[in-house]
């Protein structure tokens, strides 16, 4: 459990909260075309190997697009219900292609990329963890355009995605898996990039200032901070280190560190071997009761229940 002093807090809430890429399939086609389909995953992934693509979306907050796509282009959904995408040119019927459960290389590897119009698609899978965290922090549609500066080795992640799921090769499911993973990364480097997010956890990511903090909270979750420390190491004064945290992430810094360690936390009970007084203790709490009561407050469950909930799912 303990975080490496070279990790930094995005590297940390990744391995927290468990991110896998799962690319599950894509079609080419020619021709005009038309796909619509449920959204049952919270973090959706569509990507435009070739071709163009207008894709609308709909969800909670009411419907969005149609955003336009050009090769290269990925876009993250975020809590989306629904989705149709559409694309293809001349006066033939709409095509209604159907993505596969799962990669087709010999479909795929007979994609014509100067012609056909090339989809592949995914989702990211977070735990329930990740999953609230992501949720706050991201809109519900994020595009990332291939032509922008921040987007360009989001590119390159796509074309080996695409040379990956057409090929067969030996090791192509793990290697289309960890590119999965790392265009989650990139969508959100480059979203960061050229976006300003909300207030919350992914905005005080990007805060160069508070940073020093945010990394010595992140490293020792388990020691007692004072508030004068922490402004210390950020050279700022108490007070205007609190208001500046307070307003970049909708918190202040001593409830930030309670909230990270609840997530420390329920990674941690996954194990079953993980004692929760050995928890408590690493997590800075000075007995078992008063983690648990924090657990609660936080999480609204004993950690006894939530791990006993965990286990029986699975």
């Amino acid at each position: 459990m303990p975080i490496s002093a070279e990790s930094d807090a995005l590297s940390d809430v990744f391995e927290q909260v468990e991110v896998r890429g799962m690319m599950t399939g894509g079609f080419a086609v020619r021709g005009p075309w038309a796909s619509r389909a449920a959204v049952s995953r919270p973090l959706k992934l569509i990507a435009l190997v070739a071709g163009s693509a207008r894709i609308s979306v709909d969800g909670p907050d009411g419907p969005d697009g149609p955003f336009e796509l050009t090769p290269g282009d990925v876009i993250l959904l975020n809590h989306r219900t629904s989705l149709e995408v559409r694309g293809g040119k001349g006066d033939g019927p709409t095509a209604e292609p159907i993505p596969e459960a799962s990669f087709d290389s010999m479909a795929l590897a007979a994609a014509d990329l100067s012609t056909d119009d090339v989809v592949i698609g995914g989702w990211i899978q977070v735990n329930p963890t990740g999953q609230a965290l992501f949720s706050a922090a991201l809109p519900g549609v994020v595009h990332i355009r291939a032509q922008t500066p921040a987007a360009s080795r989001l590119a390159g992640l796509v074309a080996q995605l695409f040379k990956e799921a057409s090929s067969g090769r030996l090791g192509s499911a793990f290697a289309i898996r960890q590119n999965g993973q790392l265009i989650l990364l990139e969508v959100l480097r480059a979203y960061l990039e050229q976006e300003e997010p909300p207030v919350g956890w992914l905005r005080l990511l990007t805060d160069e200032q508070l940073a020093p903090a945010l990394r010595l909270m992140h490293e020792q979750p388990g020691r007692t901070w004072e508030l004068a420390e922490l402004a210390r190491a950020a050279g700022m004064s108490r007070t205007s280190f609190a208001e500046r945290f307070r307003t970049v992430s909708g918190t202040p810094p001593l409830a930030y560190l309670s909230r990270w360690r609840m997530v420390l936390a329920q990674r941690a009970l996954r194990n079953r071997d993980v004692r929760i007084g050995t928890l408590a203790a690493e997590l800075g709490y000075g007995s078992e009761s008063a983690f648990s009561n924090a657990f609660k407050r936080e999480i609204g469950q004993s950690p006894l229940h939530y791990r006993r909930q965990l286990l029986a799912a699975g």
